[in-house]
């Protein structure tokens, strides 16, 4: 069907079904972060296994979303999405009641795989019901709606967590997923268009072999000390076998996975570049910040979460302007103030300590929502200007696969360098606490007796944690410099096609 077939009653039905499908996976990718903590101690998992709960999530979706294409020519969008929301809500309830880490691991991989085909199958019904020059619009509607998530997450995670337990931050999902069900089959038309092809399962699953070596390599290097272990460099091979054949079978196939002509799109190429970067940014800082602030500034969960609103009312602030903005200003002048904003508030994320107030932190979170909020919206447009309108679930697909990458190694990067970092600072530092040191005499230190001594280990612990938080946003800072230039590089002009 095309937009000319929608009435603007039927095109508000449907933006507010897939609004709140999109809340559910955004709440769920958002929400886990404030009570990493609290689920590490229920569920007795080490240090760099926690992280998994969050990486699990963006894998499945990894996984899952090349498929999604494919899925929705065979079936039909409004039957991914019902199964999706179902399969959803059924995975919420395991996690909630999950009693082990690698249980909880099993059950948010099930999530995730269920959840990744809400935000691409919006991004692409969206452009589908919309005529051209609605587009900006209806994506900005649609990312406000997506940021509420964001906003809410942080801050019920943590009252569920205070008031009942963590389990709720789960289960909560459940009537959620219930009311999207219904909407969504009273909204969305049943029939489909597209052509039932065969699935292209040696691509798919070659693919899958180099994502999932690549992902389970970055959890796994920071405790098997990286290519000293055999393991390290199985998951390695598995990595570079799984991209080097599907790139090749992409080249060559009659039938590939994903349309060679997206993939040779310049345009597509440079703003999927960008978006993975942009996943690094959007996910890595806010994985870590929960802990940083629960377990060297002893916030409660609670607290955790509020301080983390403003995140949120930036992105939202800058859904609301892009909304008003696309079409005045050029689209890449947009994504360039944004990336400078995001790098303001990782230059301010670099600047914490152990003495600060929680103001920078509410200012940098901020400048963060803010700015990713003015990169995310008209990046997509950016991306989809030369793509063919037949074209658009699959580029949908492939743009989100890219930047669930970007999240994915973005978190297990800033988890792994936390860890190596820390260890470093800590020895360097535990070098200098000696008798004559002022520093260590100056704090009042007692070196002789068993209590001073591990009162200053954990202080030196404390420190050595902190400095290696500021080294990653040091690093995250230098990355929004980098990625820059970049922008420069996209098309700002739609290409016109004969079949739009």
């Amino acid at each position: 069907m095309t937009h000319e077939a929608y009435t603007p009653a039927q095109r508000a039905l449907i933006t507010t079904a897939l609004i709140l499908a999109t809340i559910l996976s955004s709440v769920a990718s958002t929400i886990a972060n404030v009570v990493l903590p609290q689920i590490r101690a229920s569920t007795g998992a080490a240090q760099d296994q926690v992280s998994w709960v969050l990486t699990s999530f963006i894998l499945a979706g990894v996984l899952v979303t090349p498929a999604i294409g494919w899925l929705e020519t065979r079936f039909g969008r409004r039957m991914v999405l019902l199964v999706a929301i179902v399969g959803y809500g059924v995975a919420s309830v395991l996690c909630g009641f999950a009693t082990d880490i690698y249980a909880m691991v099993a059950f948010r991989l099930m999530q995730g795989g269920f959840g990744a085909v809400f935000i691409p199958m919006s991004q692409a019904i969206l452009l589908d019901i919309n005529p051209p020059e609605k587009h900006g619009q209806a994506m900005s509607v649609w990312g406000m709606g997506a940021v509420v998530g964001p906003i809410i997450g942080p801050v019920l995670g943590g009252w569920l967590t205070d008031n009942l337990s963590w389990s709720w931050v789960f289960l909560m999902n459940l009537p959620v997923a219930v009311v999207a069900f219904f909407m969504i089959s009273a909204a969305l038309p049943a029939k489909h268009e597209g052509e039932k092809k065969p699935f292209d399962g040696f691509g798919y699953g070659f693919l899958a072999l180099g994502l999932a070596g690549l992902q389970i390599m970055l959890d796994r290097g920071p405790g098997r000390e990286w290519f000293a272990s055999p393991e390290i460099w199985v998951e390695c091979g598995m990595c570079l076998l799984g991209f080097y054949i599907f790139i090749v079978h992409i080249a060559t196939a009659k039938r590939p996975l994903f349309e060679r002509s997206i993939l040779t799109d310049g345009n597509f190429i440079v703003a999927s570049c960008m978006i993975v970067f942009i996943g690094v940014l959007l996910f890595a800082g806010a994985a870590v910040l929960p802990t940083l602030l629960q377990t060297l500034l002893n916030y409660p969960v609670l607290h955790t979460g509020i301080v983390q609103i403003p995140r949120g009312l930036g992105s939202f602030t800058a859904m609301f302007l892009v909304g008003r903005l696309m079409g005045r200003l050029d689209n890449r002048l947009l994504v360039l103030i944004g990336v400078g904003l995001t790098a303001a508030s990782y230059y301010e994320m670099s600047q914490f300590s152990l003495a600060m107030d929680e103001n920078l932190v509410l200012i940098s979170g901020f400048l963060q929502g803010l700015g990713i909020g003015l990169i995310f919206v008209p990046l997509s447009a950016l991306a989809f200007t030369t793509v063919a309108p037949n074209l658009r679930t699959q580029a949908a697909s492939i743009f989100t696969l890219i930047r669930n990458v970007g999240s994915s190694v973005g978190i297990s990067m800033v988890g792994a360098l936390q860890i190596y970092n820390s260890k470093i600072v800590q020895s360097r530092l535990l070098e200098q606490a000696t008798p004559d040191n002022p520093n260590v005499v100056a704090a009042g230190a007692d070196l002789s007796s068993l209590q001073g001594l591990a009162q200053l280990a954990r202080a030196v612990a404390r420190q050595a944690a902190m400095v290696a938080y500021i080294d990653s946003f040091h690093l995250l800072f230098w990355l929004c410099v980098l990625i820059a230039p970049l922008v420069l590089l996209i098309r700002s002009k739609r290409r016109s096609f004969a079949n739009a």
